[in-house]
Parts: structure tokens; C-alpha cells; sequence
């Protein structure tokens, strides 16, 4: 059973299925027993009161062109109410990977909806556009109102954080499919950007300045090589944290992602921004690349910040090699802005401004055919370790 919600009254997929069909009979030799939904593991109930429980959720998430109003079959929402004059849209999708597998084993729920609001908007946002609304997809074996909700207060939370409406989502009890405990989740978000302004990795040019900005942590990334390495190494979740003794492990682990969207969007209206990279899986190695024209290269100067102790423990505890982690985490810089020279300083103090911790962590040059995209000075083996602890 699929229950979906929107913009502008809940109502139930009929394309999921349909209400005169939900009781069937199953026939033996001796009775007919009517047999209903709730039997084949789906409980329509449950759905509703869940829907329920979005809507003041939802309301907490208004804004200019979105009344954040449920009902319909699809959410609408006005650009010109927005603000926008002659706006492009960009939009995403993006889950929480098998970091779920840590909020279900740990039962802690309220996080994760951060997690998959931020995978989402800040891949939004590297284009110059302002995440407008988000849509959420919540598929699980066995329905729980309470999980869902919690999930949702999450999801809610990260919209709030980036200015962005949450508008509708589906909500899928698909029992055979999921373990009952078990569950996915999936977001969609659309932003806008007015069309002169929208950056398209095309202006980043040499001399140009690399800012980082720190990551809260692992954020969404890599979490299949993280719990192979928690079971190899025989870390319990519920332990302190090697790396952390004020708080356990899998609390650590599950540090939602950090939102940039506040941050970067005032650095893009200075008008001085060349690119934009939201360092995601693949790390500073393969996300850079996206973000710049193919006859310049990213000198990332690694001595330039000290990443968290977390990353230093994952190397150390699994045998990472070095490269390995770059291209895989994001190794404490979670979005990389490039900017001018001249007007790096004015940059950086706009970011700091509005809460984020900013390095100069690189530079710009030319490239020639055969070097690579992203190069590494002052790069060792044991340059993780000096985040650890």
C-alpha cells in the first residue's frame, strides 16, 4: 500500500489500489472468510494516522510560494510568488545510503530526515539555486506511527534549516519486501535559480582561491565500508566511541549531515563565486572535477586543516589507504567554494559570518593534458592520524 500526501486533504493511491478490492475471499471447501488488507500485512490505519502526524510537520516548513497545505493529488508551488522573474529550475534526488542501517540498529530515527533533506538541497545549491520545496519517498516492512514520525520531525527539521517547503512524500507499507524494522527512504527537491546567475563549472580559472568548509562528520557517504569496519573491528554501536568518549558510537556515527544552503547562497549573491562543490561520495577526488573547466586543475593543500578524529580511526582501524579515503570521504571539508583571488578574504568573511568554519585550503592552476584534475600537496600516509585521538 502506497499512501501519498501533497500539496494543496490526504488521500489514498488508487493507482496502489482500490478500496472495493480490499476484502477478497478466499474459498474452501466448507466457508468463505473474508480476508482484508490488515491480514496481508498493511495497515491502512496506521497510514493515516502517519499522515496525520505530517501535517503540522509539514505547516512548520512554509514558505513564499508554497502554503504548505495538504491535499491533492500533486503539490503545487508559484514561482512568480517566490520571487523569482526569469528563473531555471534545478532538482535532485538522493537517499541516505546504508546509514539507515545505523539509525535502525540503534532505534534513533529523529536524524536521519536531516540527513536526507541535506543530500538532497545541497546538491542544489552548487548551481547557485535556492531550494524551493521537497518531496519525500518512506518505504518500510511493517508501518510504525512513532518511527515515522520521528523520521519525518527530521525531514521537516533539515526543510526548515535549507528555507525550503516540504509539500507531499509517499508513504509505502510493503510487507515481504522489508524486514518489519526495516526501511528506505528517498527525497526529491527542486530549486530555482534566476537564469544570469546560475553557475555551470565553467568559471573557475587559474589563480583562483579554494575555500573549504568543515564537515559535521561523515555525513551521508561511505557508510558500507564504515560498518564493514565496525565488524571487523568489533565496535559496538552502543559503547563510547573509540575516537570520542563523551558519546557513543553510533550517536557519533550518525551526525546529520550539515546544511550549506544559508551560507552558500550569500556567497553566491556577492557575485563572486566560480564553482561550488558539495564533496559527496568520491570524496574531494571525484567531486571537484564536476565543478571546473577541463584545462585548469584543484591544488588541495591537505595541510591547510586537521580532519576530525573520526576519519583518522576509520584509516587507522580499517587499513584505508590515504587516496582511498579522499575519494571516498570527505575527509572533514564537506563543500569547497571557489573563488577570485582578489576577493577571497570578502568571501570567506561572508561565510563565517553566517556560521560556517572556513580554509584556505588550495588554489587553481593550469593543466596539462596528462596531470590529473585534483592534485594533493603535503599528502602522507599519516596525515589522518593527526585528527585522531
Amino acid at each position: 500500500m502506497a499512501i501519498p500526501w501533497s500539496l494543496p486533504a490526504r488521500h489514498l493511491d488508487t493507482a496502489s489500489y482500490s478500496p472495493p478490492r480490499l476484502k477478497k475471499l478466499a474459498v474452501n471447501q466448507e466457508t468463505k472468510i473474508s480476508q482484508t488488507y490488515r491480514d496481508a500485512g498493511v495497515d491502512i490505519d496506521a497510514g493515516n494516522d502517519l499522515v496525520d502526524a505530517i501535517k503540522p510537520l509539514a505547516r512548520s516548513t512554509a514558505r513564499p510560494g508554497a502554503d504548505a497545505a495538504l491535499g491533492g493529488f500533486g503539490a503545487a508551488f508559484d514561482l512568480k510568488g517566490a520571487g523569482f522573474k526569469d528563473p531555471i529550475l534545478v532538482s535532485g534526488t538522493d537517499g541516505v545510503g546504508t546509514k539507515l542501517k545505523l539509525a535502525i540498529d540503534t532505534d534513533t530515527h529523529h536524524t536521519i530526515g536531516i540527513d536526507l533533506v541535506a543530500m538532497c538541497v545541497n546538491d542544489l545549491v552548487v548551481q547557485g539555486a535556492e531550494p524551493l520545496f521537497f518531496l519525500d519517498y518512506f518505504a518500510t516492512g511493517k508501518l510504525d506511527v512513532e518511527t515515522g514520525r520521528a523520521i519525518m520531525s527530521g525531514i521537516a527539521e533539515g526543510c526548515r534549516r535549507a528555507g525550503c517547503a516540504l509539500i507531499g512524500g509517499e508513504t509505502a507499507e510493503m510487507p515481504g519486501l522489508y524486514q518489519e524494522k526495516d526501511y528506505d527512504l528517498a527525497g526529491f527537491a527542486v530549486g530555482a535559480v534566476e537564469r544570469d546567475e546560475m553557475l555551470m563549472g565553467d568559471q573557475a580559472s587559474a589563480g583562483d582561491v579554494v575555500l573549504g568548509l568543515t564537515s559535521s562528520g561523515l555525513h551521508s557517504n561511505g557508510f558500507s565500508l564504515v560498518r564493514r569496519v565496525i565488524e571487523q573491528a568489533g565496535a559496538a554501536l552502543d559503547q563510547p566511541a573509540p575516537y570520542d568518549a563523551n558519546e557513543s558510537l553510533g550517536a557519533a556515527l550518525l551526525a546529520p549531515t550539515k546544511l550549506y544552503i544559508r551560507s552558500c547562497l550569500a556567497a553566491v549573491k556577492t557575485g563572486h563565486v566560480h564553482g561550488l562543490s558539495h564533496i559527496t561520495g568520491g570524496g574531494l577526488t571525484e567531486n571537484l572535477p564536476r565543478v571546473i573547466p577541463d584545462d585548469v586543475a584543484v591544488v588541495i593543500d591537505v595541510a591547510t586543516w586537521t580532519p576530525p578524529p573520526v576519519f583518522g580511526w576509520l584509516a587507522d582501524t580499517g587499513s584505508i589507504a590515504t587516496d582511498e579515503m579522499l575519494r571516498t570521504f570527505n575527509c572533514g571539508i564537506g563543500m569547497v567554494v571557489i573563488v577570485p583571488e582578489a576577493e577571497a578574504n570578502a568571501v570567506s568573511q561572508i561565510l563565517s559570518q553566517q556560521g560556517e568554519t572556513v580554509y584556505t585550503i588550495g588554489h587553481v592552476s593550469k593543466r596539462a593534458p596528462e596531470q590529473p584534475a585534483v592534485q594533493y600537496a603535503n599528502l602522507t600516509d599519516q596525515w589522518l592520524a593527526g585528527g585522531a585521538s
